[in-house]
């Protein structure tokens, strides 16, 4: 008889980078979604702040190979989020509505995942690398045209403490294959403990 227990667990990656993406360079977009496209087709789920730009097009990457899209968005309400914040509802299978604007909503994002990866990004995706690194999330880190890659770079030399579970790479490909690895390695720990159900209790 298969196990029923773990079936359903899918890995769960955060996609952070840039609402506004005009400042990253050409084909930057094509490489979100191929971003996205990897984390589906390597048997993942993609989780982004349900916004535009470099998230809007990894989830568009993802769902184009059929894989699953959550959104975690900083309004209350769908109407909210769509009037007020002027966020899309596109490429997400499911939105939950945090109420929590964007920096309590950066925390929610990336303690709901099992590791983040950061693309081309601005303050927020900064905001979501410190407490992913706080948080001893595993962190991939896209290397591009654009400048995140190499900010990352100078806030880990001046940030005084060691880090091994943060990766560089070019490729999206081995990005999430490497990442992939790390979160199966954190989670075997987990998968050796007994669990007790209420009718063994």
């Amino acid at each position: 008889m298969n196990d029923l227990r773990n079936e359903h667990l899918k890995i769960k990656i955060c996609i952070s980078g840039a609402a506004d993406t005009t400042f990253c360079g050409d084909g930057a977009l094509e490489i979100a979604k191929e971003l996205g496209r990897e984390i589906a087709r390597q048997g993942a789920t993609i989780v982004t702040g349900a916004t535009t730009g470099w998230p809007l097009w990894s989830a568009m990457g993802a769902k184009e190979e059929g894989g699953m899209s959550i959104g975690l968005s900083p309004a209350a309400t769908e109407k909210e989020h769509v009037e007020q914040w002027g966020l899309p509802l596109d490429y997400q299978d499911v939105i939950i509505y945090t109420g929590q604007g964007f920096p309590g909503r950066d925390i929610l994002l990336t303690r709901t995942s099992d590791a983040v990866i950061l693309g081309c990004g601005r303050i927020g995706t900064i905001h979501e690398f410190t407490v992913s690194f706080e948080d001893g999330k595993p962190i991939g880190i896209l290397e591009g045209a654009w400048e995140m890659d190499d900010t990352l770079k100078e806030i880990i030399a001046h940030g005084h403490r060691p880090n091994d579970k943060i990766i560089f790479d070019k490729d999206p490909k081995k990005l999430v294959e490497r990442i992939i690895e790390m979160v199966k390695k954190d989670k075997e720990a987990l998968d050796k403990k007994p669990v007790q159900t209420s009718a063994e209790k």
